[in-house]
């Protein structure tokens, strides 16, 4: 049976912690290497752009989650 006057469950959020990436996957483009990392702890995926090999790479998106 469901109700229109029920209080939603709130869903706890993950705390904010430094995400330590792991790259799942490299490809090299004209702009530089393309890197796909993944959050060891929390599995959050972002993309990297790594423009020249000694410097590191700078995130191209924001975090994404697991849909």
């Amino acid at each position: 049976m469901t109700s229109t006057h029920t209080i939603p469950i709130l869903r706890p959020t993950a705390a904010p912690h430094e995400h330590g990436w792991l790259v799942e996957s490299r490809h090299p483009t004209s702009e530089g290497t393309v890197v796909y990392v993944r959050c060891a702890d929390c599995g959050i995926r972002r993309v990297d752009l790594q423009e020249r090999p000694p410097a590191p790479p700078s995130a191209l998106s924001r975090p994404l989650a697991k849909p």
